[in-house]
């Protein structure tokens, strides 16, 4: 690496470029990543909204020179730093590193348009026949139309990138003109393999020095063992808080009678009758059970479930072994055909065996879900020795977010990553250091944070008309200008019922409208509020007046019956640790952090959060949470909370004359 002289030249370019002002914390942050990456160390660094943290990790690794893999959790950081970021610093940074890197990104691939399944038509189950979707799609109907526009799309799109279609469609136009890993025939079998969108993105990634993509698909890379992203020497973690979530999804198995009926019709006609039979029944026994399912953990697999997977577990394998020993040139487009009814055989075989074989590392749960019925899922009780064994591995790793010191520190963020404790020295303990580079923000002058410790505790039931009186008074008092977040969508379609009547106000609900639509309509009126659940805790990004009133109902404790979370818990108890502290209280803690963030976007910002559960001011772990957000001024005492509000919202309209 450079000097550091060198190196605070390096970003005063790339900030120029794109337009920003210099920062003491992102100077800070640029220095402790060079210093990691020369050192090949592990960094966590915690960088406030509006460092400048996209630069503060860009600048030292394209100084480096090696190959960077940067995942991120969001499609929109992704834009961001392939249409904006990376240009413009590469262009500022060419004249002084005498070289010009190269950056592309890279996404799982079903994300990419397949040219065979567009042109040869999809592989379709049994009682449908084998069609082409666009000639079985009526012109005038939403699939319809979406194919054709796909269709047209084709021939202009140079990536082939779900994303870069605008306006996008459906997920189910989308599954007619994509594959999965385990679907795609394979670019040396494919008649299209030359001209293939996912191919060509592996082929610019192997040429890029930076490689920009998603946590999924690092999680792929780490689990599934065969290499996805090129090989690299230093990877970047951003929105890291995300990142323990996303790997357990990838790492969570599910099955279901529709799921498995598929495959069965899928496998039908490509293996003789006596194994197509056993799946069938196999697949009758278990849809059957799953009838009956009851929502809630199988710390012990029931007898009647155990002898059902296991006949699922054996058929499938025989199916298998069956579509790989014959062929049948009856069936259009064979290869494709088989490659599909493969994947969905092979998925059924591996989730049914893992649950089957037992690990005291899985938890297995039933879930019913009111539209899709019932479905089976395991998946691991923790993925921090995973994370410990592939991530940090042969590799510098750094890992960034606004949100990583919890409760005062990192360790309990390291914990889930499968760091120890920071300082912690072993043979096999990645080696790790903190560092909080601040923000740029005045929080204590800024903002507020309000806890209406008069109210009521929150019960598991019950209206909590105390607290919707509070959420109609504080939002008057703002005049609208007010995202509410809620712990549940019960809740936020409660509250939006009952203040639209209430209320003179405009009030937007999640899900009645797609989020980013939402999102734009509420920051363009300032009377407009939000409420919504679990994406706009994360999602929402409304620099200036409209957004000066964030309100929290309730610490956002896990569900008591989420199966994942209590044997979390119970895991960590068992262990002689505080399982409430490590897993609820730590789960909550973030989304306070992610959801106290939406209020202060810029440094002209000011507001108040509040939050209407008395447990932040009353309870233990009250100063653990509130430690873990934005240093606001700190008040329990409503009629403050309203004065400042009222003279927040005089302020702005003073301002718009």
């Amino acid at each position: 690496m450079t000097a550091s002289s060198s190196l605070t030249d390096l970003l005063h370019a790339a900030v120029t470029a794109v337009g920003g002002s210099e920062r003491p914390g992102q100077v800070t942050m640029a220095e402790a990543v060079a210093e990691a990456i020369d050192g090949d160390a592990h960094l966590l660094v915690q960088a406030g909204t509006g460092t400048g943290k996209s630069l503060g990790y860009l600048v030292p690794a394209l100084a480096h020179g090696e190959r960077v893999v940067v995942a991120t959790a969001t499609l929109a950081l992704q834009r961001q730093l392939v249409e904006r970021d990376l240009p413009r610093t590469v262009d500022a940074l060419h004249p002084l590193l005498r070289r010009r890197p190269q950056f592309a990104m890279l996404k799982g691939r079903s994300n990419y348009l397949c040219l065979h399944r567009l042109h040869e038509g999809v592989p379709q189950e049994e009682e449908e026949g084998l069609f082409d979707p666009f000639e079985a799609a009526a012109p005038s109907s939403k699939l319809g139309k979406d194919l054709l526009r796909l269709r047209d799309w084709s021939d202009e799109t140079e990536t082939g990138d779900r994303d870069d279609l605008t306006p996008g469609v459906s997920d189910r136009a989308w599954s007619q003109v994509s594959v999965t890993s385990r679907e795609c025939l394979g670019a040396s079998k494919c008649a299209y393999g030359a001209e293939c969108f996912a191919e060509a993105a592996r082929e610019r990634a192997k040429l890029a020095d930076v490689v920009v993509t998603n946590h999924a698909l690092l999680a792929i890379d780490a689990i599934e063992g065969a290499p996805v992203l090129p090989s690299h020497e230093v990877l970047i973690v951003d929105e890291a808080h995300e990142l323990v979530s996303r790997v357990t999804g990838v790492a969570t198995g599910e099955l279901t009678p529709g799921q498995v009926n598929r495959a069965v019709r899928r496998a039908a006609k490509l293996v003789d009758e006596k194994a197509a039979d056993a799946l069938q029944t196999a697949a009758e026994s278990f849809e059957r059970l799953m009838e009956l399912a009851l929502p809630g953990r199988l710390e012990e697999i029931p007898e009647d479930l155990g002898y059902a997977l296991v006949a699922l577990r054996d058929a499938s394998r025989t199916v298998i072994s069956a579509i790989g020993d014959t062929r049948d040139r009856s069936v259009q487009d064979e290869d494709a055909v088989r490659k599909q009814a493969l994947a969905a055989v092979e998925s059924i075989h591996a989730v049914a065996e893992r649950i089957v074989e037992g690990s005291e590392y899985d938890v297995v749960w039933y879930e019913r879900h009111d539209r899709f019925g019932a479905s089976l899922r395991v998946a691991p009780l923790s993925v921090s020795g995973l994370l410990r064994e592939k991530l940090f591995s042969e590799r510098s790793v750094v890992l960034t977010s606004a949100t990583l010191k919890i409760g005062g520190d990192f360790n309990g963020v390291g914990a889930s990553l499968g760091l120890a404790p920071e300082g912690i020295e072993g043979d096999d303990l990645p080696q790790w250091k903190g560092v909080d580079v601040g923000s740029p923000f005045d929080y204590p002058k800024q903002g507020i944070l309000y806890v209406a410790k008069y109210l009521a505790q929150p019960g598991r039931e019950g209206s909590r008309s105390d607290m919707l009186d509070e959420l109609a008074e504080l939002m008057e008092a703002a005049g609208g200008r007010t995202l509410g977040l809620f712990s549940s969508m019960r809740a936020a379609q409660a509250a939006a019922e009952e203040l639209r009547g209430r209320l003179d106000l405009p009030i937007l609900l999640q899900g009645e409208e797609t989020l980013g639509e939402l999102i734009r309509t509420f920051a363009a009126d300032a009377r407009t509020c939000l409420f919504g659940t679990l994406s706009l805790w994360q999602g929402v990004d409304v620099p200036g007046v409209n957004c000066q009133l964030v309100v929290m109902d309730r610490v956002p404790f896990p569900r008591p019956d989420d199966p994942l979370m209590s044997a979390r818990q119970k895991a960590v108890e068992e262990a002689g640790g505080n399982g409430f502290m490590a897993v609820a209280a730590t789960h909550a803690a973030l989304l306070m952090a992610q959801g106290a963030g939406r209020l202060v976007r810029a440094t002209g910002d000011r507001g108040v959060v509040a939050v209407l559960d008395p447990r932040l001011a009353t309870a233990r772990y009250g100063s653990f949470l509130r430690a873990s957000m934005p240093d606001f001024w700190y008040t329990t005492d409503r009629n403050q909370a309203r004065r400042s509000l009222a003279a927040i919202d005089a302020a702005a309209k003073a301002d718009e004359k």
